[in-house]
C-alpha cells in the first residue's frame, strides 16, 4: 500500500508513538461495511453526510475533483451534458460518487459496479454505461487503459477526504482535528500529494474555527 493515506497514517502513528498497522479494503463498499466491527482505529475515506451518521470525521485534509470518464466515440462533451434522460452513469458501489450522484442526478440512470480499473473499463467498453464517475486522478489512470476514452474537464463536485474514527471516541476525534490542521499548515499533506503524483487534487482549506 502507498499514497497519501499511507504517508499520513505513518506520520500519525509516529506522533502517537505506536506502530503503523495498515488495514486494507478492496473497495469503498467493503470499508463502509466494516463500520462498527472494531477492525480499525482510524479510517481514511471521503466525507459524506450519510457516512457521518456512523463515524466521526476530522476536518478534510485534501480535496479532489470528481468528474466522468467517457468511452471512445462518446458524444458527451461536458459534465453538465451527462445528466440527461437515456444516459447511464456507472459508479463504484457505496463510494462517494455513488452517494453524491444518487442525491443529485435528476435524469441519468445510475449503474453500480464493484469499483476499480477493471470494472470501470468493462462497464464502458461493454456499453452498459455511457460514463463512469470517479475522482479525476483515478479516471486519468483508467483512461490510459481504454484508448480513445476521455476524462471530462470540469467537475460535478469536489470530494473532501478526511479521517474517520468510530463513534464514541471524543479524545481521538479531537486529536485528529489538531493533527489534520497541523498537517495542512506544515506541508505534510502537500508533500504527500506531490509524492503520490495525484492530479486535480489539492490540500483542503483550513477548517473554520468555532
Amino acid at each position: 500500500m502507498r499514497g497519501v493515506t499511507v504517508a499520513l497514517g505513518k506520520t500519525l502513528a509516529k506522533h502517537l508513538g505506536v506502530p503503523f498497522e495498515p488495514v486494507g479494503y478492496p473497495n469503498p463498499a467493503a470499508l463502509v461495511q466494516s463500520f462498527g466491527r472494531g477492525e480499525w482505529d482510524i479510517a481514511f475515506l471521503a466525507f459524506d453526510p450519510a457516512r457521518a451518521r456512523d463515524v466521526d470525521f476530522s476536518p478534510s485534509y485534501m480535496v479532489v475533483d470528481n468528474t466522468y470518464l467517457v468511452p471512445p466515440d462518446s458524444k458527451v462533451e461536458s459534465v453538465e451534458a451527462v445528466d440527461r434522460p437515456g444516459l447511464k452513469v456507472a459508479v463504484p458501489e457505496r463510494s462517494a460518487p455513488d452517494l453524491f450522484l444518487s442525491r443529485n442526478l435528476k435524469a441519468a440512470q445510475i449503474v453500480r459496479v464493484p469499483g476499480g480499473a477493471n470494472a470501470a473499463i468493462e462497464v464502458l467498453r461493454s456499453g452498459r454505461a455511457d460514463a463512469y464517475a470517479e475522482n479525476a486522478h483515478m479516471l486519468s489512470l483508467y483512461s490510459d487503459n481504454l484508448p480513445g476514452s476521455r476524462v471530462l474537464q470540469g467537475r460535478y463536485t469536489v470530494i473532501q477526504h478526511a479521517i474517520a474514527t468510530p463513534r464514541g471516541r471524543p479524545a481521538a476525534a479531537e486529536f485528529l482535528q489538531t493533527f489534520v490542521e497541523e498537517s495542512k499548515r506544515d506541508g505534510t499533506v502537500r508533500d504527500a500529494i506531490a509524492q503520490a503524483g495525484l492530479r486535480r487534487t489539492d490540500v483542503a482549506p483550513a477548517a473554520a474555527t468555532k
